[in-house]
């Protein structure tokens, strides 16, 4: 097997990411006559933020990106909108609150990103390289869960793609050439690879066939934050015929490859993400049109919640006792995993809380360590006895 190099590095990205705030022009916003106010009297109210963006933005930190937008249009004001339109509660996980317009973002709004990157993946932002590494045959596990709790898994892995904004700021044009682009790799992908599929587009399927797709109407999050414009135009979705692989275009990025399986085999579904991306990301290459990746960030696309690999590793459990424990929350943070309600009764998801700072075989490898001690600690529960001792600790 093999580690993945990184892509070309462009040189103006190796070192010093302060510098390039020096190439962009000193106020590239007054050519559009913006009615707006000083960064004062713009500064929003965050009292009430419980989101990253809230806790980390200061009025210094909003005025000195305030006159900045890249090349495609992206203001800061794009940029910080999700955390204000949807602020959260204080009793709920702290989402990032913001977004990429294109990626151009992280590097011109660097000093702001880096800060809310580093905060919800608890790593820091280095001029080192992030490891990649897609060699599934170091993956310890993953086909072994007890059947008796584990009833599902999911992989899944977001890419953003070279020349073109991000959905919340492209364009009709724009979503409808990514949708032409994927139509050309994913047709020379079949020929290739021998793995058969469909695509569907969304605008053509009729209620029944969505509901087959377990396709939903976008949120009406979604719809104010410009990624559900235009809805259902340009999106699509291919499936594999044996349903191993599917490749979700425009939805919430501009890929999400994602393999589900009902045997909770999730070693399988690693290696099936692991070789298909691979595949996939060679073939956007020959098009001219490679995933998007930062030197110090690794790859990224619209949310910094999935910079890094893009992975989300998920596996469902059966639990009755763990969920109630008092010390859930602790276990959760020192195993640096999540865990939240699903629609089945008594079925929770267990997924990465980070997709920065590890590896793709080592993300995966912490959740499957970790859905194993969490088994462990409900089958313990289960039998009256107690977990203290094999609560991990702190890392």
């Amino acid at each position: 097997m093999w580690k993945v190099k990184p892509p070309i590095v462009y040189s103006k990205e190796t070192r010093y990411r302060p510098i390039l705030e020096s190439l962009v022009p000193p106020d590239p916003l007054s050519q559009f006559h913006l009615r707006r106010g000083s960064p004062e009297e713009e500064f929003p109210d965050l009292k009430r933020n419980n989101t990253w963006m809230g806790r980390i933005l200061t009025p210094a930190m909003y005025r000195r990106q305030f006159q900045r937008c890249t090349n495609s249009g992206v203001m800061f004001d794009d940029v910080i909108r999700p955390g204000l339109e949807e602020p959260g509660e204080w009793s709920d996980p702290v989402t990032v609150g913001c977004v990429a317009g294109d990626a151009e973002t992280y590097i011109l709004f660097c000093d702001f990103l880096d800060r809310i990157i580093e905060a919800h993946h608890k790593h820091k932002v280095t001029n080192l390289t992030p490891e990649s590494d897609f060699n599934y045959d170091n993956l310890k596990g993953g086909d072994d869960f007890d059947r008796s709790y584990a009833v599902r898994c999911e992989v899944s892995v977001v890419r953003g793609v070279e020349d073109f904004s991000f959905p919340s700021h492209c364009s009709r044009g724009e979503r409808r050439q990514l949708l032409t682009l994927a139509r050309k790799a994913l047709a020379q992908f079949e020929k290739e690879e021998g793995l058969p599929g469909r695509l569907f587009l969304l605008d053509e399927l009729n209620q029944d066939q969505q509901n087959e797709l377990n396709l939903k109407p976008p949120t009406s999050f979604q719809m104010r934050t410009g990624v559900a414009r235009d809805w259902p135009d340009g999106r699509a979705v291919w499936m594999s015929k044996d349903s191993s692989l599917s490749v979700w275009v425009n939805m919430d990025d501009h890929l999400r490859l994602e393999s589900v399986r009902d045997d909770a085999n999730i070693a399988v579904a690693f290696k099936c993400i692991c070789t298909n991306l691979q595949k996939l990301g060679d073939l956007y290459r020959k098009l001219r049109h490679p995933f998007v990746w930062k030197q110090q960030l690794g790859w990224v696309s619209s949310s910094p919640a999935d910079v890094g690999t893009g992975l989300r590793i998920s596996v469902h459990l059966k639990l009755k006792h763990l969920p109630t424990h008092t010390r859930l929350q602790e276990v959760l943070k020192r195993l640096r995993v999540c865990m939240d309600k699903t629609e089945s009764p008594a079925v929770w998801r267990v997924s990465n809380a980070a997709s920065f700072g590890e590896s793709e075989v080592s993300l995966t490898q912490l959740v499957v360590d970790a859905v194993k001690l969490l088994v462990t600690m409900e089958t313990r529960l289960e039998a009256n006895r107690d977990i203290d001792d094999i609560v991990p600790s702190q890392k």
